[in-house]
């Protein structure tokens, strides 16, 4: 029998019908599970080449009953399902128009259906609609069988450019995983599966994390599975509810559903608190005993099960979110430019680590944000966290988005643990540096026969060249000076471009050469700024510093003076020659240079400057600038000094000490 749609071909072709083929079939397989099936395969026959002539949809179901065929097959964008009040997953299409998907992959669909009759029997029939006379559709074949059960079983012919290729690429089995993974999950207990060729879609690989919670509220004993699913899922955010006999009850959407941060997830909550329970537009106390989301217990409930996704996305926000927000922050130049000395990068870490923080109480605080209202934000908080006012971070952030009073709360215990971690943090500095400071007396001193100013002392002052400036960029140690000023050059300009020079000491090699990329004050014209460079010669601890060391020094001068890009009287040049002993020579100079008020220097001339200095004088100013924060931590330099006696006194115990100093640095 042939029968009229209530609309015309061309409204169903504008209503929306999916053009991917796999949307398309996703509506098939959702039409069988409204009906209450348990069971559905797609199956289709191949050949060596792919070619398949057909495939079918089958299911367990209700079927389609007959005598309502006008309302489902006859009705377009009306639908049986939707003439009631839905609270569960139970019902997907709504609109009626999920049957005319096929017009996109095949030109016509054909439904053999069973249904259980009023007298029990079971009645057989088909349905056919084609392509191009979608707004009829034909019954036919009616008839009583004496077995079987009921179904339907949905072939697709004549398909139009479709092969066994498009359900066997690995993106129409994660479409599938994807889309019916957390209903297939919700019913798990009730032995619902989805299978291809009769082998089951597996989705349980989408499962990013698992997690069963038991609760008791009153009397009432709940168990709640929480998942979050590694990719988006085919439906939105929930609380699914489910009777003691696993039977879903109804569902509620979670607070998450917005959140812009990946956090995908479900919650299905079991108890027999539900199987006396009903879902309502207007909740109302009931007189009947029966419960509803009015009940305290209810209530109760919906607040452990959003603190326990608030807890659960902080941790998601932590261990992922968080680190990838920190990768796009240093990949797309959001965070402050910091300098490459420790005290720089201990801020820089400090920086990363509050912003982390913050970011797991409300990703929202940094979401949406174009990238100049980024950078403005991270670097409010950068400069905030410089000063003692760490504490406004909180207002300021309040005044840009909402913030809870519990999350005010956990915002400002951050901030105090974050400086606290941060004081901690600066004092194993200052340990590992006095550690290094005794290793490195112990070289230059107990073990000065053995150790040599390439191999032992410049390894280890490489690592820490602190020593001579927190505020100094390493530009090389021990490289030529046509590497070392092609390095200096990146340094302070990123410029990558090699240095030539012709001069017959091009080669000369000095110990440790750094830099300070920011500008520093003129002495002689507060008007100007200047590029400030240090160079260290580190001599072996037996060579005691004279003429010949000077002279030495003066070449590296000289060397400079001659490169027309490097001797610009803006750029201030500092020389040290370090040993454990300064001669009668050096001495005088001392005292030729002492009104310049300049402890330790020979030598100045224009912006060159000259300085000689003993192994106890950096040891001595090392513990004059910590003199106070050592007092305060009470080290206890004896006990380090007793453990630097047990080395032995050879080279092998040199090398020893310059790892273990490069060891310290990186504790």
């Amino acid at each position: 029998m042939r029968s009229k749609v209530t609309t015309s071909d061309k409204s169903i072709d504008n209503a929306g019908i999916p053009s991917d083929y796999k949307l398309a079939i996703a509506e098939y397989i959702w039409n069988s599970f409204d009906a209450k099936a348990s069971n559905v395969d797609i199956h289709f026959d191949a050949n060596e080449l792919g070619y398949i002539s057909h495939f079918i949809i089958s299911d367990n179901g209700d079927g389609i009953n007959l005598s309502t065929i006008a309302s489902t097959f006859g009705a377009f964008l009306d639908s049986q399902k939707q003439q009631s009040y839905q609270r569960t997953s139970d019902v997907r299409g709504k609109k009626g128009k999920g049957r005319f998907s096929f017009i996109n992959f095949c030109s016509k669909a054909i439904w053999k259906t069973r249904y259980k009759a009023e007298d029990n029997s079971i009645i057989q029939y088909e349905i056919t609609i084609g392509a191009g006379d979608k707004d009829h559709y034909e019954t036919n074949n009616n008839q009583k069988i004496t077995s079987g059960a009921t179904g339907t079983d949905v072939y697709f012919h004549d398909l139009k450019d479709f092969s066994a290729n498009h359900f066997y690429v690995p993106a129409f089995s994660e479409f599938l995983a994807q889309e019916f993974g957390w209903f297939l999950y919700l019913n798990k207990q009730k032995g619902y599966s989805l299978t291809m060729n009769g082998v089951e879609i597996d989705y349980e690989y989408l499962i990013a994390e698992s997690e069963t919670i038991p609760i008791t509220i009153s009397d009432y004993d709940f168990e709640i599975s929480y998942i979050r699913w590694e990719k988006n899922i085919g439906d939105k955010f929930y609380y699914y509810y489910l009777k003691s006999d696993k039977f879903e009850l109804g569902k509620e959407l979670t607070s998450f559903n917005n959140n812009a941060i990946n956090f995908f997830h479900s919650l299905y909550i079991i108890s027999e608190y539900f199987d006396n329970f009903a879902f309502e537009e207007k909740p109302h106390p009931r007189l009947d005993g029966v419960k509803n989301q009015s009940d305290d217990i209810y209530k109760i409930l919906k607040k452990k099960l959003l603190s326990l996704l608030k807890e659960r996305e902080k941790r998601f926000v932590k261990e992922g979110a968080a680190n990838k927000l920190l990768s796009d922050y240093e990949q797309n130049g959001i965070l402050p430019a910091f300098r490459d000395n420790k005290y720089d990068q201990e801020r820089k870490q400090d920086l990363l680590n509050v912003i982390k923080e913050i970011y797991c109480i409300q990703p929202k605080i940094f979401k949406g944000l174009k990238k100049e209202q980024s950078q403005t934000c991270v670097g409010f908080l950068n400069l905030l966290l410089d000063t003692d006012e760490r504490e406004n971070i909180l207002s300021i952030l309040g005044s840009i988005v909402d913030i809870s009073t519990e999350e005010r709360v956990q915002l400002a215990q951050t901030l105090r643990t974050t400086s606290l971690s941060r004081i901690l943090r600066t004092i194993k500095m200052i340990r590992n540096r006095c550690d290094v400071v005794e290793q490195l007396r112990n070289l230059v001193f107990d073990l000065k026969k053995f150790s040599t100013e390439r191999e032992h002392i410049q390894l280890a002052v490489e690592d820490n060249y602190w020593l001579f400036g927190e505020q100094f960029h390493l530009v090389s140690a021990d490289e030529t000076f046509e590497k070392a000023l092609s390095n200096y050059l990146h340094v302070l300009d990123g410029e990558k471009k090699k240095v030539k020079i012709d001069s017959p000491e091009r080669n000369r090699r000095p110990d440790i050469f750094m830099c300070r990329k920011h500008k520093v004050a003129d002495a002689s014209d507060h008007s100007n700024m200047l590029e400030e460079n240090v160079i260290v010669e580190l001599k072996r601890p037996t060579v005691t510093i004279g003429k010949e060391q000077f002279r030495q020094i003066e070449d590296y001068v000289d060397l400079i003076k001659g490169e027309d890009g490097f001797n610009s009287q803006l750029r201030s040049w500092k020389f040290f020659v370090v040993s454990n002993k300064v001669d009668d020579y050096v001495k005088d100079q001392y005292k030729a240079f002492q009104d310049k008020n300049k402890r330790f220097l020979v030598h100045i001339k224009d912006q060159f400057e000259i300085y000689a200095m003993t192994w106890d004088d950096v040891f001595m100013l090392f513990e004059i600038k910590h003199r106070f924060l050592l007092d305060k931590l009470d080290f206890d330099k004896k006990t380090i000094e007793e453990e630097m006696k047990l080395c032995a006194n050879n080279r092998q115990a040199a090398n020893n000490i310059v790892n273990n100093i490069r060891k310290i640095e990186t504790i």
